[in-house]
């Protein structure tokens, strides 16, 4: 078993309860982490016989812009299940942080994290 991590990667989306944030959007930094058998990739030294970071990405983008949730726990849960879907690794471990959260306060940043095994979420699909 092997990991592959993404960090820190930033899109813009519109999510959230508040108005302002469905109209105006805002950051929202995404790190994914992926379980998987790498041995067939460690034998073949090939692109195809492993999980592409290049295709992560892309998906992760794509379900951050092109979707709104009111919820980051939300959001997490569709890249969950676009990951699975597409990949099936035996887990995903996802971190969502929103750095301009309205918050009536001073803080960094607000951060769901949410981890699902391959069992746990082919028992939710």
């Amino acid at each position: 078993m092997g990991r592959v991590r993404l960090k820190n990667m930033v899109f813009y989306g519109y999510h959230g309860v508040a108005e302002q944030e469905k109209i105006l959007g805002g950051r929202f930094e995404v790190d994914l982490s992926l379980d998987f058998d790498m041995t067939p990739a460690i034998k073949s030294d090939h692109l195809r016989d492993t999980i592409s970071y290049e295709d992560l990405y892309k998906l992760v983008h794509n379900v951050v812009t092109n979707s709104k949730y009111y919820l980051i726990e939300a959001l997490a849960g569709k890249i969950i299940q676009e990951v699975y879907q597409k990949f099936s690794p035996e887990k995903v471990l996802v971190r969502i942080r929103k750095p301009s959260a309205p918050v009536k306060g001073v803080l960094d940043t607000v951060e769901v994290e949410l981890c699902r095994t391959r069992d746990e979420i082919e028992g939710l699909i």
